[in-house]
C-alpha cells in the first residue's frame, strides 16, 4: 500500500480537517465496515493495522499511514469487502466534502489515490 503523505495526515489532524472527517477508534477484531455497507467515506489509518477480507479470503493488510475504502467514495457504490481491526486502530473517515475539496485543491492527493488503485490492480494480477 502507498503511504499517505505527511501533508494529508496533518490536514486530517488539523482543526480544518475536522470539518469533514470523523476520528474513530477500534479494538483488535472489531469490524470497521462490511461488504454491502454504504461506501460513504475513505478511511485513513492513523495507527494500528487493518485486514481487508472478502469472506474468508485475506485480500490485504493495511498499515499505519495508508488509505482504504476509497472505491466506495469514488463510485458511490456499496463496499465490496470487509475491513477488520487487526490491532488497536485509530482511523480518520474522510467524507465526501473533504474528499472533493482535497481532489480540487491538492493534485498530489488525486495522484496518491490513482497510485493506490494502480498498485492494487497490479497486485491482483500478480497473485
Amino acid at each position: 500500500m502507498n503511504n499517505v503523505s505527511l501533508w494529508l495526515l496533518e490536514k486530517l489532524l488539523s482543526e480544518e480537517g475536522h470539518d469533514y472527517s470523523i476520528m474513530r477508534e477500534y479494538s483488535a477484531g472489531d469490524c470497521i465496515f462490511s461488504a454491502g455497507d454504504c461506501g460513504d467515506y475513505l478511511a485513513v489509518l492513523l495507527s494500528g493495522r487493518v485486514e481487508i477480507r472478502k469472506g474468508e479470503l485475506l485480500l490485504s493488510i493495511v498499515d499505519h499511514g495508508s488509505m482504504f475504502g476509497e472505491m466506495g467514495i469514488i463510485d458511490r457504490r456499496p463496499r465490496v469487502a470487509d475491513a477488520y481491526a487487526r490491532s488497536q486502530c485509530r482511523i480518520a473517515e474522510v467524507r465526501e466534502g473533504q474528499f472533493n475539496s482535497l481532489l480540487r485543491g491538492t493534485p498530489e492527493f488525486g495522484l496518491a489515490i490513482m497510485r493506490l488503485l494502480t498498485d492494487r490492480i497490479r497486485n491482483q494480477k500478480e497473485s
